[in-house]
């Protein structure tokens, strides 16, 4: 293959600014993985892009910006599970998934009945290819900011997320922790509700943080690696729908389900490895206990 087709994607506007999403989506996606993973809210990240299809309908009915209609859903979905998990016997993740699941039938239920010769298969499904000058501002702002709340406050939020008794000791204002994620997971989604939809963005918000947390023991690693994995699935996965013909976030998604596979095998390994170590030297300190009280006794 020619340097001129390898290079042949950029010479589309199309492509340079579906490069340019997956730089401005990457880093805020990747970074709220890791707290994802880290505090257990995997589902919120599920529930939070399927509740926002009600708001991004009734947003497009009454002529109201689609990511103004996301961001109200996504935060009436997370303050809704708040409520009643903390006014209920039931549990958190219990809760979301009767909150989100409602919110978002729903949101079928008012996509079906919208009847418009423009679709809004996209919100659903992204496009990538199809991202506006308009889209690129709007998620890298989002981006910009939620990177920056991520950034400057993050050893807060993981002594929150580990510990938010000592959280509260420490002089910490624990609730504002809380609801500050949870408007960035809303922000977020907002961001990714153009490039990747609502059906897969749960993939960016959860899958770099669960490989990054596979790869390495320190979260301020954890961070780098999950930016650095998302980015590269994103980019990747543009690049490669050119060539083979394929819808790009679907692309993206299975380019970081192939490295969560690979860096699943890979921590199982060192973990065998690790403990095939451990018992030999083990072993080894058994036998020389051993030749040292028959030397000690003698015969």
């Amino acid at each position: 293959m020619s340097i001129d087709t390898l290079l042949l994607p950029f010479q589309f506007s199309f492509m340079r600014n579906a490069f340019w999403i997956a730089l401005c989506v990457g880093p805020p996606t990747a970074l709220l993985s890791c707290f994802l993973v880290l505090k257990g809210w995997a589902l919120m990240g599920d529930g939070t892009s399927h509740a926002t299809l009600p708001g991004v309908v009734l947003a497009w009915i009454i002529g109201a910006p689609l990511i103004v209609g996301a961001f109200v859903a996504g935060m009436t979905c997370v303050l809704a599970t708040g409520y009643l998990s903390q006014n209920s016997r039931v549990k958190q993740d219990t809760v979301l998934g009767v909150v989100f699941s409602g919110m978002f039938a729903v949101g079928i239920v008012m996509y079906t009945w919208v009847h418009t010769n423009e679709h809004l298969d996209h919100v659903l499904f992204g496009n990538m290819l199809g991202i506006g000058t308009r889209d690129l501002i709007t998620a890298g702002v989002i981006g910009a900011v939620v990177s920056a709340v991520l950034l400057l406050k993050w050893k807060d939020f993981v002594l929150q997320s580990f510990d938010p008794a000592q959280a509260r000791a420490s002089g910490l204002k624990t609730g504002v922790l809380h609801y500050a994620l949870l408007v960035c997971l809303s922000l977020t989604i907002v961001a990714t509700l153009t490039s990747v939809g609502l059906i897969l963005a749960v993939a960016l918000v959860i899958t770099p943080g669960a490989i990054a947390y596979l790869t390495v023991r320190r979260f301020g690693p954890m961070l780098a690696v999950a930016v650095a994995v998302c980015i590269f699935s994103m980019l990747a996965g543009a690049y490669l729908s050119f060539f083979i013909d394929s819808a790009t976030a679907p692309t993206v998604v299975l380019i970081l389900s192939a490295l969560f596979i690979v860096a699943f095998v890979y921590r199982l390994q060192t973990s065998r490895r690790n403990a095939r170590r451990k018992s030999e030297r083990a072993a080894g300190v058994a036998g020389g206990v051993s030749g040292g009280a028959r030397r000690h006794c003698g015969p």
